[in-house]
């Protein structure tokens, strides 16, 4: 088995691993049914090539999926969620790697960002905004995203960018890159199986040209929504934006019985979703609690 193959299996056991045990922790999850005659997923109202944007909302949101997600497994719980509230809402599968399918986000950031920047340019055209908000989960909310807002035009196109959380100045993920780092040849070896998986570790190439300058561009705001029970994304404080425009909330402030790790706070954790809203719909946002999670 090569090296790309074991470690996509590794992650793609831990993942499942970490999806099943926060199914059984959440009432409020559920997958959407299977339309069996066309073969395709319901999705319950999201990606919707034919929806304008309301006066209420006239932004489309662009859910951006995390590193092993895709654009349904990320969003099942969230995009529907936005739906009810008004909004157009759409979402990409980004950074596929040859012969890997279901699990995506894996291929070199800098050319997932361009498969963000040709996305955003279709919602553009379709719904006719003259920006999208972006909201995006691990990879999708911090190291991608921002990587197009940087250097590949995305400020002209983005009024805000919501990361929950996000990975954006390089994780040491619970210490495994201190082993990374400490077999020779390693970390070169899991560039190649896994760009982004290197890319996002603390100390890469990629996250020293990514904040070189900062973590934000000017007329971009900024939400992190942030877990302190995060075992990928650490320390979690790292998941932080600094800046102008920027502001960060960390769940369990706002309900102290919030435990959600990494994949849980993007998928299914309705404190957060509605932290989401409130960063989409300043104007309207009402108190967060612990009563969030039963909207």
């Amino acid at each position: 088995m090569s090296v790309r193959k074991r470690s996509l299996r590794m992650l793609a056991g831990t993942v499942s691993a970490l999806a099943l045990v926060l199914s059984f922790g959440s009432t409020s999850a559920s997958a959407a049914p299977a339309d069996g005659a066309a073969g395709k997923t319901v999705t319950s109202g999201w990606n919707d090539w034919s929806c304008k944007p309301s006066a209420e909302h006239p932004r489309p949101v662009v859910l951006v999926h995390g590193t092993t997600e895709n654009s349904w497994d990320n969003w099942f719980v969230l995009a529907p969620y936005l739906v009810k509230r008004g909004y157009c809402v759409y979402s990409l599968d980004y950074g596929q790697l040859p012969g890997v399918p279901v699990f995506n986000g894996l291929g070199p950031i800098e050319k997932s960002a361009e498969q963000l920047s040709a996305f955003v340019d279709k919602v553009q055209q379709s719904t006719g905004a003259p920006k999208v908000d972006l909201v995006g989960h691990s990879q999708g909310g911090g190291a991608l995203p921002r990587y197009y807002l940087q250097f590949l035009g995305g400020a002209a196109k983005v009024d805000q960018l919501v990361g929950i959380a996000p990975s954006q100045h390089g994780t040491t993920a619970s210490g495994l890159n201190r082993l990374v780092d400490g077999v020779p040849g390693l970390r070169k070896l899991v560039g190649k199986a896994v760009p982004a998986a290197e890319q996002q570790l603390a100390g890469s190439e990629f996250m020293k040209k990514l904040n070189a300058n900062g973590d934000t561009v000017p007329g971009v705001k900024y939400t992190g929504i942030v877990t302190k029970y995060d075992e990928v994304v650490t320390p979690y404080k790292t998941q932080f934006f600094t800046g102008p425009n920027t502001r960060n909330v960390v769940v369990q402030d706002l309900c102290k019985l919030d435990v959600s790790m990494h994949l849980g706070v993007g998928t299914i954790d309705k404190i957060a979703f509605h932290e989401v809203a409130n960063a989409l719909d300043p104007a309207h946002a009402t108190p967060t609690t612990c009563a969030s999670a039963l909207g």
